[in-house]
């Protein structure tokens, strides 16, 4: 399907989201790329055999205050 040089990775390589998008729906939260991965804004994908890939977007780490907590007068 790709026609790029050098060519994008294919649908099932680990770095297949590298690949150009070649249709995208903003408003609809989607991209087409050209290895027929269909990308999502949530960062999960759809392969070209339908198989889903649940999003994956890194864990955020929780807010840790610059003050530290005051503990109770005994």
């Amino acid at each position: 399907m790709c026609q790029h040089e050098p060519r994008c990775p294919s649908a099932y390589a680990s770095d297949r989201e590298a690949a150009r998008p070649v249709a995208f729906r903003p408003e609809q939260g989607w991209s087409l790329l050209c290895n027929g991965v269909v990308l999502f804004d949530d960062t999960g994908e759809l392969l070209p055999d339908g198989r889903a890939v649940a999003p994956h977007r890194p864990a955020v780490a929780p807010h840790r205050s610059a003050r530290p907590l005051l503990s109770p007068v005994a």
